[in-house]
């Protein structure tokens, strides 16, 4: 089993500070990653080097047994070290890359030897490396919400083509997966977290699953009654009957005219219909007359 100079490895003085040891980790994680680096074997097993190092010498605790133990740390304390540590995830989120997971074939016999059960699961399997997700807003229309459909989204120059169930809803986040960074042939995918912004490109306010809209009721409908047609979201006509003497501020509910559930279109919220009603104005001498003669009769 050989030794590794983890320092060198990095680049760093073995007096180096916590903040020296990042910073170089950053810098070379950055130069030597599998996305900047496609099928460079050399960098690809450099960028394995990297991690490894930075793993022992950014943990206080294993960096002070590997200056004391050197090659031979591998023995028994630094065994119950590793039992301490198993299940953990080493997280590195300081230059945008995520290593949750890291398969112990992707570290040297000396690392293996030091951390070997601690990179094992304990039903015996090996986690794997997982890419990191990947993150997109999209902005849908109002209308485009009342039925399932198709849409595309492009991330990183690569179309994902993909179903936006109906009845999803402003901030709401979808995940597909596998779509986030290519982790190579013996890693996971990450996924792709696509958000949504829902404009209201409609008359009608929103309240959960229900519309709302105010509709002006002239004078002479609200008393005598009548008919009103009216605008539905999907842009079907409703025909709505007016009783009379219809009070200002008279509310309609029409049933399963509003938004659709999520990912059950079968189901719908409600439509209501406020009536405001609009006095007449510029009225000539005889509807004055008029208004004065049955004003006198109530």
């Amino acid at each position: 089993m050989s030794y590794i100079d983890y320092y060198k490895v990095l680049g760093v003085d073995k007096n180096a500070t916590e903040q020296e040891i990042k910073r170089a980790y950053r810098k070379l994680a950055r130069k030597y990653h599998p996305d900047v680096n496609p099928n460079d074997k050399e960098a690809e097993k450099k960028f394995k080097e990297i991690n490894e190092a930075n793993t022992v010498l950014s943990n206080p605790e294993t960096r002070k047994k590997y200056d004391k133990y050197g090659k031979d740390w591998q023995h028994a304390e630094a065994y119950e070290k590793a039992g301490q540590q198993r299940g953990q995830q080493y997280r590195n989120t300081g230059t945008g890359y995520t290593y949750s997971s890291f398969d112990p074939d992707d570290f040297s016999d000396f690392f293996n030897a030091m951390f070997g059960q601690e990179f094992r699961s304990n039903s015996g399997r090996r986690t794997r490396f997982k890419g990191r997700d990947y993150t997109a807003e999209m902005q849908l229309n109002l209308t485009d919400i009342l039925h399932s459909r198709k849409h595309t989204v492009t991330v990183n120059g690569k179309k994902i083509r993909f179903t936006v169930p109906a009845g999803i809803e402003d901030g709401q986040k979808i995940k597909i997966k596998g779509h986030g960074e290519n982790a190579g042939p013996d890693g996971i995918n990450g996924d792709l977290y696509i958000k949504f912004h829902i404009v209201n490109n409609t008359p009608f306010r929103i309240s959960g699953k229900d519309l709302h809209l105010t509709l002006d009721l002239d004078l002479y409908k609200a008393i005598l009654g009548g008919e009103l047609i009216v605008n539905t979201i999907d842009g079907k006509k409703v025909k709505l009957k007016v009783k009379p003497e219809t009070q200002n501020g008279t509310k309609v509910k029409l049933k399963g005219k509003g938004l659709p559930y999520y990912k059950n279109e079968n189901k719908f919220g409600d439509l209501i219909i406020t009536y405001q009603i609009k006095i007449p104005t510029n009225l000539t001498e005889k509807e004055k007359e008029l208004f004065t003669q049955l004003s006198k009769l109530r």
